[in-house]
């Protein structure tokens, strides 16, 4: 593994970030014109239709494959996108971050990982500051929509084990991304055609942000934003990058004020910091 970050890998690193910190703006635009879970069906079809040519069949682990779909395509994004219909895209960012406590609660809860007291800290300032940003007296997004956010982060939290196992084994990251969206996309569709209405009318009238936005979505998240980062991976150790996903929440929330106008308070300012900190605590003595 390289020690020291080279000049070109860091502005790959904060490429990357920025691109997924900035994500949360453009998706919002899309979602504000199209129905959000068909919107999601969307981004995959199209991942899947730039992917799966160019990517292996993940033999002997449709399983998982399947799980991550379900989890990750169908339960952590339709939950994430419905959200930042109502919720503030800066406030959605950071609720997402709370994927990382999740993630080292259901760890210790049913993989036997020692938790260790900083890691807990960490886990209840990541908690705390979140009920801090969601108490704030001018927070007026409706609670349902903060509670899909937050169930979002646990939603990517269960399917992480199985990404992980997926990408241990001779699957790559491109197959795994190309085949999740496949599985994912039927599932998708089917919930949008139960729970939603107005698909076929956004489509007729769509503008070039709802167009950017599934080209944001399909290409440069998960294209440019997955490919970089998994190649990055390769040339360092997993604790150089995960710091660089701290500044997703800064950059969201940072976006949202000046592009979409959001409130940005000190509640927000200060339930932001206290939830990174803990999520830090949390990546840096991950097991």
């Amino acid at each position: 593994m390289q020690l020291a970050i080279r000049p070109l890998h860091l502005l790959l690193f904060l490429m990357t970030v920025t691109i997924w910190g900035f994500s949360f703006i453009v998706t919002k635009w899309g979602v504000q014109e199209m129905p959000p879970i068909f919107f999601v069906g969307l981004r995959f079809l199209l991942v899947a239709l730039i992917l799966v040519p160019f990517v292996p069949r993940p033999r002997g682990h449709w399983k998982r494959i399947v799980q991550i779909s379900v989890t990750l395509g169908l339960l952590h994004f339709s939950c994430m996108f419905v959200a930042l219909v109502r919720t503030p895209a800066g406030t959605t960012a950071l609720l997402a971050q709370l994927q990382v406590p999740f993630a080292a609660l259901l760890a210790a809860l049913f993989l036997g990982d020692r938790l260790g007291w900083r890691r807990a800290l960490g886990m209840a300032l990541a908690f705390a500051g979140a009920g801090v940003v969601l108490g704030a007296p001018a927070f007026t997004s409706p609670w349902w929509s903060d509670l899909l956010a937050v169930l979002a982060g646990l939603f990517w939290a269960m399917s992480s084990g199985g990404t992980t196992a997926a990408g241990g084994s001779a699957v790559g990251a491109a197959s795994i991304n190309g085949w999740v969206a496949v599985c994912a996309v039927p599932q998708l569709f089917v919930a949008s055609l139960i729970l939603e209405q107005g698909q076929w009318a956004a489509i007729q009238g769509m503008s070039w942000r709802l167009a950017f936005a599934l080209f944001y979505n399909s290409v440069l998240i998960v294209v440019v934003g997955y490919g970089t980062w998994y190649r990055l991976l390769k040339i360092y150790d997993v604790n150089q990058a995960m710091p660089f996903m701290l500044l997703m929440p800064p950059i969201a929330l940072l976006s949202g004020s000046l592009i979409l106008g959001e409130p940005l308070t000190w509640s927000l300012i200060v339930g932001g910091l206290v939830t990174v900190a803990g999520v830090a605590i949390i990546l840096v003595r991950r097991p």
